[in-house]
């Protein structure tokens, strides 16, 4: 096993090689890719590296097919460039930030509709209580001084 401090340099280093390199392949099946991340294992082994593509599902396939067949030349390149004893299998993972970002968006945007519907709702209605009740501090005094006075009597 290698240090963690050790293994977080190569995998940020694996992601700006491999970001490098994308640019160099030649495959038409290649779209708009973005390398978000990578990590390796402790043992510097395997790879897994993290994208994104801009446009469909259709171009994102795609650039999966592209970027499996350019592995084994971006593993030789970055294996080379780290200088390692075993150069570290690549695997590809597509990275949905995208997809995760608009389910959040529509989810908040729904909170806000709700809330806004609770405030519509309770809008000129008042509480089934006392406007106020809690006791106020004039209440409070006067029990305390009440309670201090039956003290000093007993004693």
């Amino acid at each position: 096993m290698s240090d963690p401090a050790k293994t977080r340099r190569h995998a940020e280093r694996v992601r700006e090689l491999v970001a490098s390199l994308v640019r160099e392949i030649k495959d038409p099946r290649l779209g708009m890719v973005t390398i978000t991340d990578a990590r390796i294992t402790g043992d510097l082994r395997e790879a897994t590296v993290y994208y994104t593509v801009l446009g469909d599902s259709a171009e994102q396939a795609g650039t999966q097919a592209a970027l499996e067949s350019a592995k084994g030349m971006l593993r030789s390149r970055v294996g080379h460039a780290l200088g390692l004893r075993h150069s570290p299998s690549l695997a590809f993972v597509l990275d949905n930030v995208l997809d995760h970002a608009k389910e959040i968006d529509d989810l908040l945007a729904e909170a806000r509709q709700r809330d806004q519907e609770v405030q519509r709702l309770s809008a000129g209605k008042q509480y089934a209580g006392d406007a106020d009740p809690y006791k106020s501090d004039d209440e409070d005094d006067d029990e305390t001084t009440e309670r201090v006075g039956a003290r000093e009597d007993q004693s």
